[in-house]
């Protein structure tokens, strides 16, 4: 196991009603003016915003708010957030939605005190330093944004999406996680979001480094309950139980706690970035599709460990015969996502012909000459595993 060090600050409030707790957790955080920020109209309609509004009000809080946040959350919405944050004088976010919307919070916090363009961070050009205070009401299990220091953007100009890591700044101070707000959710949102941290924590667990049994029989258990509770919630969506462990494995899965100790992959998560900032596909959609076909390139390359997850999380039998293995348990893995509404190849996400080239040529101008640490990917081998996802 490597050295590592595992920072996790954030306040957890979860259960039924605990939105109602909101003003009272903004207040304690000693936040003197918030922005909520949020997406579409299902946090009106649903009448969740007014019940944070309410909240707040009771609380004393003053707030301003900005809304329009969209799936693949990009760069204009966070210009215009900061131009707003600073004309009234906020100091905290409130991210009312989920992973677009706290992205976008957490994009916003970086940039508002900081002098130049906030897209500096996202390409290594400046290291965040300090942030305004962020808080979450989260609405859809699936980031994992609630408790990570992560945000992803995509820039408008060039579609070029990236992601930012900065855990020691941008971990929300509280996330409130109510398990009813998700019972509207629609059947493939919800499965989005499964395939989502599902692959958040396989980026953890494919790793060559030796000895972390800990790390490894978190994932596989976390995984586990995932694919239990999954189809429990696309049979019977308010189910409290399955909506609970559902939101709490979204959290697990990337707020560090799988990964401590290992190096990484995410080229998996790199390769879909491509895919959604160009296509503009729900991102656990197309991880979905690419998450498969990556698997099935390490079959020839590095088995080991995709055939331990074939036996330890889809159950196939121990033989010396690794590659059929893995193979086997890629095979239930794509078997389950389809069972759950999820495509497994580019034509079933609605992309007919993607173009490969341009997919590779953005994937390595963006990431390097090389991507991923499991195997590390050069131009020929993403192309390879883009044509493996046809």
């Amino acid at each position: 196991m490597n050295n590592f060090i595992f920072y996790s600050p954030t306040e957890f409030v979860f259960g039924r009603d605990t939105e109602a707790q909101t003003g009272a957790l903004v207040q304690k955080y000693g936040a003197r003016k918030i922005m909520i920020v949020y997406g579409g109209g299902s946090v009106i309609r649903s009448g969740l915003l007014a019940r944070v509004e309410k909240s707040l009000q009771e609380a004393g809080i003053p707030y301003c708010m900005l809304g329009g946040v969209q799936p693949n959350p990009i760069d204009t919405k966070v210009y215009e957030g900061i131009d707003l944050c600073r004309k009234e004088n906020v100091d905290m976010m409130l991210a009312v939605g989920g992973g677009s919307v706290i992205d976008t919070a957490k994009a916003i916090a970086a940039g508002v005190p900081y002098d130049g363009d906030f897209w500096d961070f996202y390409i290594g050009k400046a290291i965040v330093t300090k942030a305004l205070k962020v808080a979450v009401v989260l609405t859809i299990p699936a980031a994992g944004s609630e408790g990570s220091g992560n945000t992803v953007i995509t820039k408008v100009d060039g579609l070029q999406k990236l992601s930012l890591r900065a855990p020691g700044v941008l971990r929300p101070v509280f996330a409130v996680m109510n398990p009813e707000l998700t019972y509207t959710l629609p059947p493939f949102q919800t499965a989005c979001g499964i395939a989502d941290m599902m692959a958040h924590i396989m980026e953890r667990y494919f790793t060559n480094t030796k000895d972390v049994e800990i790390g490894d029989r978190l994932c596989e258990g976390t995984l586990l309950a995932i694919i239990k509770e999954a189809t429990t919630v696309m049979k019977e969506p308010e189910n409290y139980g399955a909506r609970a462990n559902l939101m709490w494995s979204g959290t697990i899965a990337h707020n560090g706690t799988c990964g401590v100790g290992c190096e990484e992959d995410w080229a998996s998560h790199f390769l879909e970035h491509e895919i959604s900032a160009i296509y503009n596909v729900t991102h656990g959609a197309g991880l979905s599709v690419i998450f498969p076909a990556w698997m099935t390139w390490m079959t020839e390359h590095n088995v080991d460990k995709i055939a331990q997850y074939a036996i330890r999380v889809w159950g196939v039998a121990e033989s010396d015969d690794k590659k059929a293995v893995a193979l086997e348990g890629i095979s239930r893995l794509k078997s389950f996502f389809t069972s759950i509404g999820l495509p497994v190849t580019f034509k079933e996400l609605g992309i007919e012909n993607p173009d490969i080239d341009r997919l590779v040529d953005s994937l390595h101008r963006n990431k390097g000459e090389l991507v991923g640490n499991y195997v590390k990917l050069a131009k020929q081998d993403s192309k390879e595993i883009y044509r493996l996802a046809l």
